[in-house]
């Protein structure tokens, strides 16, 4: 009985004790918690360290004349170390802290002086160490904010105080010339890798440069700031790309394409201009219509849009016809009444023909559904293979393998394909039964003003890193000769007769040559089929014919106003042609014997702008000088003209210059090499500017130029 209560009473002291130390670690949870607990979180917080990632600044994308095209600027979140001088030097801060906040309310003009000067005191009040003063602040303002008193560096004052101004660096992406091809120019998602259009999502590893990084230190409430003021690893910038586009063309492609869809009334539709030897291309526009009414780029037809081409794959059936020698431009087909009749259909001409017997030119340049189909059933109906075979051989089938992501898959079937069926032969002859996006049938039709040497399409030229060439990009062939020169020349021949005496006459320039083919397709509208009657039309073709240049496609699709490819799509070939005619003086093969002597005669006026440029037109006009006191027009009456040509050394930042008189060309670079944000109305010269030349503002400032 003893032994037991001895054994009891050891449980009960033993339980005690344990109880007792369960007691004073909790007293002692307790107090570290609740009295020495903001001690311990500073500590803890001074000891947590971490890496930030510092963003390099992505590469510029240049156009082919050398534009901006898309560019990283650098933006800034302006922060304040309120303790940069330590509190035994109140003195110091006190005398300078009024100031900062009078040139902090004068220059950025959201708060008053009061109101910074409140918020500067209070931080220091609190000992703050990264107080945020200023978001999206530009480089130009950093280097003004430098200047300012607390905030400039202290060295120059021999005082040994860092100064308070952290600037945390991010890098805008922006395009100088907005939504000039922006579907091209393209971007990539920053949140992953999911996601890549364009040039910039094709070239970001050239493009994006590699990260720096940053020491940061957490403080008390959870605030990171930077260890050092200099970053650690300083981040390496991305490499330049120099685009095939031409800034001037893509203006010119957008222009023309956005006012033929406005005028025809359309769904979408898209323009390609590319240069026939090289491949390279000049200007690629795609336009949608908004829920709003308003056309705009939102999805690239051009590469990823295949559908059935219609009539401009003509030129593919009559070209295999023509190589193997079944036909020749001279051979006569019987197209009756404009109707055949095949098992199950009966296909039929837009319009009565004027004959019924008709040669092989003719029908292609009328556009005769009747004739190629015929003429493909007849040669090919009881050997189908022998013509897919040969649009296969040419590497129709196959993607062009482009430098930007998202082109869509050709589908050219063969005889062995699954959905193949007795009329699949005649429907594939006028452009059917095949998916192409414009850019493949381009492709096309460049390799015939080529020679018959098909070239891929090219959108980048060259990737520089600092003026260095990284890696360069020269034609890419895909087949050096498509077809015979004979069955290409005789093409090329046919091609001409379309636009002399066929479906695209009324396009003729009677400046230069050209050639090409109207395409008119019915498009299939999901389980409605083709009874909705909507069209794709269309017109490839390149110009000049004799000696070609330049080739290009217009594909408009769902027009409400007419759906002929001659009278739909046409207009836009020859408003771009035109405007690409005048511009490059290449193609003026006279230019030379158009010179003028000008001595003693009136030297004809320029717009205010480039006097370079200026000089380089009238040295080409051949007037070897330039009085500039009577050459420039100033609007005014010729006997008040002054001179008004600029250099560029003649632009200060922060100065508005003065752009009336200019082109819009000139106007933009005007404003934009002084710091500013051009907001363009209306077309032609300029005749108002809202801000007034000669004032200083702050860089990055807006101003709305009027054209007339």
């Amino acid at each position: 009985m003893n032994i037991r209560k001895s054994i009891l009473i050891r449980v009960y002291l033993a339980f005690g004790l344990m109880v007792f130390g369960a007691l004073l670690v909790f007293g002692k949870l307790l107090h570290l918690q609740y009295v020495d607990g903001d001690e311990w979180r500073q500590i803890a917080d001074s000891l947590t360290i971490r890496e930030r990632v510092i963003e390099a600044a992505r590469g510029n994308i240049y156009s082919n004349d050398g534009s901006l095209l898309a560019t990283s600027v650098p933006e800034y979140e302006i922060r304040f170390d309120a303790m940069a001088i330590p509190s035994e030097h109140n003195d110091v801060f006190n005398a300078r802290v009024d100031s900062l906040a009078n040139k902090l309310s004068k220059f950025f003009g959201d708060k008053s002086a009061r109101q910074y000067l409140t918020q500067l005191k209070a931080a220091r009040a609190k000992g703050q160490r990264y107080m945020l003063i200023k978001r999206d602040v530009s480089h130009q303002q950093l280097k003004v904010l430098k200047t300012f008193p607390l905030l400039r560096n202290f060295k120059e004052e021999k005082e040994r105080f860092s100064s308070s101004l952290i600037a945390v660096r991010e890098n805008k992406r922006i395009l100088p010339f907005t939504n000039l091809a922006a579907r091209t120019i393209g971007y990539k998602n920053t949140k992953g890798d999911t996601v890549r259009v364009g040039l910039e999502g094709a070239y970001g590893d050239y493009i994006e440069g590699k990260s720096g990084v940053q020491l940061m230190q957490r403080i008390a409430g959870g605030v990171w700031i930077p260890v050092n003021r200099e970053v650690e690893v300083a981040p390496t910038d991305g490499s330049d790309i120099i685009a095939t586009i031409d800034v001037n063309m893509q203006d010119m492609a957008q222009r023309a394409l956005e006012k033929q869809l406005i005028t025809s009334n359309a769904d979408n539709g898209c323009v390609i201009l590319m240069e026939v030897e090289t491949g390279e291309v000049r200007a690629i526009a795609n336009f949608t219509k908004d829920t709003d009414g308003v056309y705009r780029e939102k999805f690239n037809y051009a590469i990823a849009q295949g559908a059935d081409p219609g009539s401009t794959f003509k030129v593919a059936s009559y070209l295999v016809a023509l190589n193997d020698g079944v036909v020749d431009t001279n051979t006569v087909i019987d197209i009756g009444n404009g109707t055949y009749k095949v098992p199950g259909h009966t296909i039929r001409d837009s319009h009565a023909p004027k004959k019924s017997r008709v040669t092989v030119k003719e029908a292609f340049e009328e556009s005769s559904n009747v004739g190629v189909a015929k003429m493909i059933n007849t040669h090919y109906g009881k050997n189908p293979e022998k013509f897919t075979g040969r649009l296969h051989e040419w590497g129709m089938n196959q993607p062009l393998g482009l430098q930007i992501p998202g082109e869509a898959n050709p589908w050219v079937k063969m005889p062995d394909s699954r959905s193949w069926s007795k009329l699949s032969l005649v429907q594939m002859a006028y452009g059917y039964e095949l998916k192409l996006t414009p850019l493949q049938t381009l492709t096309l039709f460049n390799a015939v003003a080529n020679d018959g040497r098909m070239v891929a399409p090219l959108f980048v030229k060259e990737i520089q890193h600092l003026g260095t060439t990284v890696k360069k990009f020269d034609a890419r062939v895909i087949n050096k000769q498509i077809a015979s020169e004979d069955a290409i020349r005789k093409m090329q021949a046919m091609m001409k007769g379309v636009m002399v005496e066929g479906t695209g006459k009324r396009l003729t320039s009677p400046l230069y040559t050209s050639a090409g083919k109207t395409g008119t397709a019915q498009m299939a509208d999901g389980a409605k089929g083709y009874g909705a009657r909507r069209y794709q039309s269309s017109f490839a073709g390149y110009f000049p014919a004799d000696n070609p240049k330049y080739s290009m496609i217009v594909v408009i699709r769902n027009p409400r106003n007419g759906y002929y490819g001659g009278s739909v799509a046409g207009p836009v070939f020859r408003e771009l042609a035109d405007m690409v005619y005048a511009n490059d003086l290449s193609l003026h093969k006279t230019f030379d014997k158009r010179k003028v002597n000008f001595t003693g005669a009136k030297v004809p006026y320029t717009l205010q702008g480039s006097k370079d440029a200026t000089a380089k037109v009238y040295q080409m006009l051949g007037i070897q000088s330039v009085n500039w006191n009577t050459v420039v027009d100033s609007g005014k009456d010729s006997s008040k003209h002054t001179p008004s040509a600029f250099t560029v050394s003649e632009f200060k930042e922060g100065i508005v210059p003065n752009v009336v008189g200019m082109g819009l060309v000139d106007a933009i670079y005007a404003m934009e090499n002084a710091g500013f944000k051009a907001t363009i109305h209306g077309k032609g010269k300029v005749i108002n500017q809202s801000l007034a030349a000669g004032q200083r503002l702050r860089p990055g400032t807006n101003v709305l130029i009027e054209l007339k």
